[in-house]
C-alpha cells in the first residue's frame, strides 16, 4: 500500500473527517446492539478469567444452566485477571441491555464502582465465588473459604507430625484469598510443631513457581505444602519439586504432602498417581446453577432469608443487605477421588 504525503491541513482535514465517519459508525453499532440486547432482556456474564481450569469449567456450565433454566444470556466476557477491565467490562454489559448480571468479582474492594452503576440502572447482580466487601448485590454464591483453609491446616496437620509447611496464598485484595490465608495461618498454630512460611502469588501460577523455587532452596526440608487454587498453582509446584528432586509419590518417606483447593480433573489425576494428597473441591457447577437460579429468582422479584436451602447449602448474612449462598466443598482424597458425584469427574 502506498501513502502520499499531503499538506499538513489537509492530512488534518483527512484524518478529521475518518475520525468523523468512525465515531457515526461506533455510535451506530452500539445504539443497535444496545436496543437489541434491551429488547430480549438478556443476562450479561463476567468471567473473572479464563486461564485456569476451574473457570473454563464454570464456563462450560453455564450455557447448560441457562438452557435448562430458560434463560437468554450474552455471550460470557472475559476480564483476563484485571480488576480495572472488569469494571469495564460490566459497564459494556449494561450499555448492552443486561437486565441482570453474574460476576465473579476480582477485587473485593473495586467490585462495588461496578455494583454501584448496576444498582443506578436497577440491574440485579449475583457475586461468584467472592464477596464483595461493599455494594449492592442479590446474592452472594460461594463456598464456606474459611473452611478451605482449615481443612487443608487440619489434613497436612494430621499426616505432618513436625517440620516446615508452606501456603501458597492468592491474592489478598480478594476476600477468597484472605480468608483461605487466614484460616490456614489461624489452624496451624494448633499444631506446635508445624513451621509455617507463606508465598503471596495473587492466582499466579509464574509468581507461585519462582518464589516457591527461591524458598525451597534455602528450605529443602519442607514438608507439607498448601496451595490454595489448584488451577493455577498445580502444575509450576509439581514442576518445581520435580526439578529440585523433591518430587515423590505419596507413601514415600521423602513424600511432600501437598493440599490443594479448586476440585478440577488435573488436581484428581495428581491424587491418582500420588503427586499431592488431597484437595477441596470448589463447586464449579453449582457456581454456574445457583448463580444464574438467583439472578433468575431477583427478576423475579424473589427475596431470601439466612438459613438452610433446599439444596444443601446454609445462606449466612455476610453484612447488612448482603446474603451468602455458602454452598457444600468436599474434601476430596484418594478414598473418594472417583466419586462420580464430584463434578470433576463429570466435566468434560
Amino acid at each position: 500500500m502506498s501513502f502520499v504525503k499531503r499538506p499538513l491541513a489537509a492530512r488534518r482535514s483527512f484524518r478529521s473527517s475518518l475520525f468523523t465517519v468512525a465515531a457515526a459508525c461506533v455510535a451506530s453499532f452500539g445504539f443497535t446492539g444496545a436496543a437489541q440486547a434491551a429488547e430480549t432482556g438478556k443476562i450479561g456474564l463476567d468471567l473473572p478469567l479464563l486461564t485456569s481450569p476451574f473457570w473454563q469449567s464454570y464456563n462450560t456450565y453455564l450455557p447448560k444452566y441457562a438452557k435448562d433454566m430458560g434463560l437468554d444470556i450474552l455471550a460470557p466476557v472475559n476480564s483476563n485477571g484485571d480488576p480495572v477491565q472488569q469494571i469495564t467490562d460490566m459497564n459494556n454489559l449494561l450499555n448492552l441491555g443486561s437486565k441482570g448480571i453474574v460476576v465473579g468479582p476480582l477485587d473485593s474492594a473495586a467490585i462495588s464502582r461496578a455494583l454501584d452503576s448496576a444498582a443506578a440502572r436497577n440491574v440485579p447482580v449475583v457475586a461468584v465465588d467472592v464477596a464483595p466487601t461493599q455494594g449492592k448485590v442479590a446474592m452472594v454464591v460461594r463456598a464456606d473459604n474459611r473452611a478451605y483453609g482449615e481443612k487443608a491446616c487440619k489434613y497436612i496437620g494430621e499426616h505432618v507430625k513436625s517440620g516446615k509447611v508452606v501456603q501458597i496464598m492468592g491474592d489478598l485484595a480478594s476476600v477468597n484469598g484472605r480468608d483461605r490465608s487466614e484460616a490456614f495461618r489461624s489452624c496451624v498454630k494448633g499444631y506446635p510443631g508445624l513451621t509455617l512460611l507463606e508465598i503471596p502469588a495473587s492466582w499466579k501460577g509464574d509468581v507461585a513457581a519462582t518464589a516457591l523455587d527461591s524458598l525451597l532452596t534455602a528450605n529443602p526440608d519442607v514438608k507439607g505444602i498448601y496451595m490454595q487454587a489448584g488451577g493455577v498453582y498445580l502444575s509450576p509446584t509439581l514442576q518445581t519439586l520435580r526439578r529440585k528432586q523433591m518430587l515423590f509419590p505419596a507413601g514415600d518417606a521423602k513424600h511432600v504432602v501437598i493440599v490443594s483447593n479448586d476440585g478440577i480433573p488435573q488436581e484428581f489425576d495428581a491424587i491418582r498417581r500420588g503427586d499431592i494428597d488431597a484437595t477441596v473441591s470448589q463447586p464449579a457447577d453449582s457456581y454456574a446453577k445457583y448463580g444464574l437460579f438467583y439472578i433468575k429468582a431477583a427478576l423475579a422479584g424473589q427475596t431470601f432469608k439466612p438459613g438452610p436451602t433446599d439444596h444443601g447449602s446454609n445462606i449466612i448474612q455476610l453484612a447488612p443487605g448482603i446474603l451468602e449462598d455458602q454452598l457444600p466443598a468436599p474434601l476430596v482424597t484418594k478414598s473418594n477421588v472417583d466419586d462420580k458425584a464430584l463434578w470433576g469427574n463429570t466435566v468434560k
